[in-house]
């Protein structure tokens, strides 16, 4: 086939379909649903041969200082003709001078190192159906619960602290479109766990938190309120808590290479950080 007969063009939601099929292709579990909240949050390119998607790519800014570059699929009967680098030069125009960050297969990285990108850590990937939970006296103790819609407006706040930039927009579908669950101390919120529907099931994260226990209380109220649902979790601080989710029926079951060019987003401002991510895609 001829290069030249694929053009690149603006994702739209006409696009959508061919994109689930090519997600599915790749065995992505991706529903319809997922794509659309990722392209109302993103600058999104497809290649196309005819009126088929062979290609995608997700360009997701937040703020005016960092953006994540996701949802990176050529379909197998075009690959090893340069469309990845040409979606992926696509995506990196748009971006323009913000801090890039991504999440590669093992197959992508030297993709990603030609075009700039370093690797920083690894992503682990956990889920299944959780056993029940041991009762914990000092979960217990803990003041978690659904967050108070007055209380958005710290969530967003934990997480630019934590994070060090603006993800305002996709907090804010994650709470239209799932439930956010917080801790608090004093009254005031010093962490939180979102749930929402993906894939095969749901998804927990972002997760963020001060420790590891704060993480693990966050999930473990999450957790209690799905019993049977097949849950997911991606951990960047897999050390600490993969052993804990394994022991509560979430196995590992792969992952991740987090990776970054043009690092100049502002530092995080602890204590919080991540413990669970919104998605790959996200975060």
């Amino acid at each position: 086939m001829d290069q030249d007969t694929i053009d690149l063009v603006a994702c739209d939601e006409s696009h959508l379909d061919g994109a689930l099929r090519l997600s599915r292709e790749a065995g992505w579990p991706h529903r319809r649903e997922d794509w659309a909240m990722l392209l109302s949050l993103s600058h999104g390119f497809v290649a196309l041969q005819g009126d088929d998607v062979v290609g995608t790519a997700m360009l997701t800014p937040f703020g005016d200082t960092c953006a994540t570059i996701n949802m990176v699929i050529v379909a197998a009967s075009t690959r090893g003709r340069g469309l990845g680098r040409r979606l992926m030069d696509a995506a990196l125009e748009a971006c323009g001078g913000r801090e890039c960050r991504l999440i590669a297969t093992a197959e992508g990285v030297p993709l990603y190192e030609k075009l700039g990108f370093h690797a920083t850590h690894e992503i682990r990937q956990h889920q299944g159906i959780p056993a029940p939970l041991p009762d914990d006296a000092a979960i217990s103790a803990m003041d978690l619960g659904w967050a108070d819609p007055a209380e958005f407006s710290a969530v967003v706040e934990l997480d630019r602290l934590a994070l060090g930039m603006d993800r305002r927009p996709l907090l804010k579908l994650l709470a239209e479109s799932g439930r956010i669950a917080v801790l608090r101390e004093a009254g005031q919120v010093v962490g939180y766990a979102a749930l929402r529907q993906f894939g095969r099931g749901e998804v927990i994260g972002p997760v963020i938190a001060d420790t590891p226990e704060q993480a693990q209380a966050l999930l473990t109220f999450v957790i209690a309120s799905r019993p049977g649902a097949f849950l997911r979790v991606d951990t960047p601080e897999w050390e600490r808590l993969s052993p804990w989710l394994a022991a509560r029926g979430l196995a590992a079951v792969g992952g991740g290479i987090a990776m970054r060019r043009n690092q100049a987003s502002p530092k995080p401002i602890g204590p919080a950080k991540p413990f669970a991510l919104a998605s790959q895609a996200l975060g």
